[in-house]
């Protein structure tokens, strides 16, 4: 039991909420990896900007390079004469900028490079307050339209003992309250919820009345839990708005080394599993003339219930192809032959 009655993020859920089917997601802007010249940054947002069918939608944090996201975002979208009222951006909150005294950051240590600021988490009534004024700060002339409480998976499972997850929880419960406020303030449209464990997105949803959740990592090609698609079909049937966020599983299922950002061991019985699936998945993909990427975001995409997609790159010239994804008709033969070669979860139903 939480010390504290659950408040609801808002009186009720925003059932006019429409989001665009590609979303611009930033962490490359914060050095996710690699370091990124400001010049490619630059083409990145102006691509994002000038392809995007309808108002193009950024997702971004605080986390992302400690603010670098932010600060780049802002400049970019400025540079490039945007209105304020030309773009939506959600922010998600969390992640407190602060300064960088150790050679590494520390929080994520060895993923964001060439850092220049470092960062720490602050889950609470006040600490939302804060991230959500330090990132408007960030943004420069910019403000967010969306929030929500970042990485409270994250947050809880940091809990030391049953006393201190509860104490947790409760901190988690009055960064909702901070953001109902924000919102019935109209400082923000909507408000949600962002993490990588979704447990932690079903345990926040039933005491509080979310907008929009955005799952990370968890359901993609490659992991697609039958309880988690049954979760987001719940979701949707409350009028939630689903995000599904990093459907290439931190990169690795399109060729990089992380699989949700931990660099994967091919020595170990998990690394040659993961490198097994990805080579007989690439393999298919080769046979049936589809980009891995295509095929990684029309099962993101397609799950019932979910709206959109956060996709990432750090290569303007995808930028266009990423937003082509969301059209993309992959043929039912190629799911049929993923689910013979043992490449989805037996559960998976595939609907023509």
């Amino acid at each position: 039991m939480s010390a504290i009655a659950p408040r609801p993020a808002s009186n009720e859920i925003n059932t006019t909420l429409k989001l665009p089917p590609v979303i611009f997601g930033t962490s490359g802007l914060g050095n996710l990896y690699e370091v990124v010249p400001y010049a490619i940054k630059f083409e990145i947002i102006k691509e994002s900007i000038k392809h995007a069918p309808e108002i193009p939608m950024f997702d971004t944090a605080g986390k992302y390079g400690a603010g670098l996201a932010l600060e780049v975002l802002g400049k970019c979208l400025k540079e490039l004469g945007v209105s304020k009222d030309g773009v939506i951006i959600s922010n998600k909150l969390g992640w407190y900028q602060t300064e960088l005294t150790t050679p590494q950051p520390t929080f994520e240590r060895d993923i964001w490079k060439d850092m220049k600021n470092d960062a720490v988490q602050r889950i609470s009534y006040n600490g939302i307050i804060e991230c959500f004024e330090q990132g408007n700060e960030l943004l420069g002339d910019y403000d967010s339209q969306m929030a929500s409480v970042h990485d409270p998976d994250e947050y809880l499972a940091a809990a030391t003992d049953t006393k201190d997850e509860v104490k947790r929880y409760d901190d988690i419960l009055a960064a909702y309250t901070a953001l109902s406020e924000l919102k019935q303030q109209g400082k923000v449209s909507s408000v949600g919820v962002g993490a990588k464990n979704w447990r932690s997105i079903q345990r926040i949803s039933k005491d509080l009345a979310l907008d929009w959740v955005m799952i990370a990592n968890s359901l993609s090609l490659h992991s697609h839990p039958k309880e988690l698609i049954d979760f987001v079909g719940e979701l949707h049937q409350r009028g939630t708005v689903i995000i599904n966020s990093a459907v290439f599983n931190g990169g690795f299922l399109v060729g990089r080394d992380h699989y949700n950002y931990m660099l994967v061991d091919e020595n170990t019985p998990q690394g040659k599993a993961l490198y097994k699936w990805r080579t007989d998945f690439f393999a298919l993909c080769k046979d049936f003339n589809i980009e891995p990427a295509e095929a990684c975001f029309a099962f993101g995409f397609n799950i019932p219930g979910v709206t959109s997609v956060a996709v990432s790159t750090v290569d303007p010239k995808k930028v266009k192809r990423n937003i082509e994804m969301a059209t993309k008709k992959i043929p039912d033969a190629f799911w049929i032959a993923m689910k013979e070669k043992g490449l989805l979860e037996t559960h998976y139903v595939i609907n023509g």
